[in-house]
């Protein structure tokens, strides 16, 4: 029974998607078309494509101007047309390929840039093509959409302060693990995608695993939360002067907070709550205080750096 509804579910929704696409979906160079007409065969063999112009050459019909039409109105067009040679033709498009609306898809992704959509795509191959996901990107992906073509089928969907766009956000996770698969929605063309970085800290120095450590859904994280991450201090960590190093407002400086791990893992002191782009330095036992500086340097640099999901 729960099979035959979701059966029943998808094809409402394919049905609901094949009339937003035909009133809504605007033609343009590059898109392929199917036309029947009722009688006539030599006009239902082969798709039609629109040619860089925008003009779409068929049987009897001869060239005939696609672009900025949606499908609705095409039909029309060709109706118009074919009354010189039938009382009451009928005329049926239907969409092939996209080719010619663009995706655009931002942010951390391998190649940001703007996509074509061919056919009707998900965010998840939307993001496929784009190359997939930075090992810095955030838990969230954005989605900005045209006012036409209807709010975004998300919980928490909304219009932007203009009116002319709905914006939502969906989990990467939701999407990547299959864990909601009605929120890999279709994008639709002109979408805006973009998976903004994520919060990062970094664990530098004496510790088993050092790098930036990309945070979860929750966005924050404690000092214990971080070397846990890191997989703790090695055996050659001086855990009385461990130290944040948090940015301030002047660009090449950052305010050192004084740390000592040996009593914040005993419980004699409390934990710390750490922020965006903080850095935990863990000094070797007997280094120097230039060490921190090179664990600075080396955040401000980027080169090698491991990052890693939670």
């Amino acid at each position: 029974m729960r099979v035959i509804l979701l059966l029943l579910l998808s094809a409402m929704l394919w049905g609901q998607q094949e009339i937003d696409e035909r009133s809504t979906y605007v033609l343009g160079p590059g898109d392929q078309i199917l036309v029947r007409v009722l009688d006539m065969e030599e006009m239902s063999k082969d798709a039609f494509q629109i040619d860089m112009r925008g003009n779409v050459n068929l049987p009897m019909v001869g060239r005939i101007q696609a672009k900025g039409m949606t499908v609705e109105q095409l039909e029309e067009a060709i109706s118009g047309r074919l009354k010189a040679y039938i009382k009451q033709p009928d005329v049926s498009v239907t969409l092939h390929e996209m080719r010619s609306q663009p995706v655009s898809v931002l942010g951390s992704v391998r190649n940001p840039g703007v996509h074509q959509l061919q056919g009707q795509k998900s965010l998840l191959e939307v993001l496929s093509l784009a190359g997939g996901l930075q090992p810095e990107a955030g838990y969230s992906v954005r989605i900005a959409r045209r006012k036409e073509w209807g709010p975004i089928p998300l919980p928490g969907a909304k219009l932007d302060e203009t009116g002319q766009y709905w914006v939502a956000e969906v989990g990467v996770k939701e999407i990547m693990e299959a864990r909601s698969p009605e929120k890999n929605i279709p994008v639709k063309p002109q979408d805006v995608v973009t998976v903004p970085k994520g919060q990062m800290v970094y664990v530098m120095g004496a510790v088993k695993k050092s790098g930036g450590f990309v945070l979860g859904e929750k966005e924050k994280t404690t000092v214990l939360e971080a070397l846990s991450m890191a997989e703790g201090c090695d055996n050659f960590a001086k855990r009385g002067g461990a130290k944040i190093l948090r940015k301030t407002d002047t660009v090449d400086q950052r305010l050192e907070i004084a740390l000592d791990l040996g009593k914040i893992l005993e419980g004699k002191q409390k934990d710390v709550a750490m922020e965006q782009d903080d850095i935990l330095f863990v000094p070797v036992s007997g280094t120097k205080k230039v060490m921190a500086r090179s664990a600075e340097a080396a955040i401000g640099i980027g080169t090698g750096l491991a990052i890693y999901r939670r």
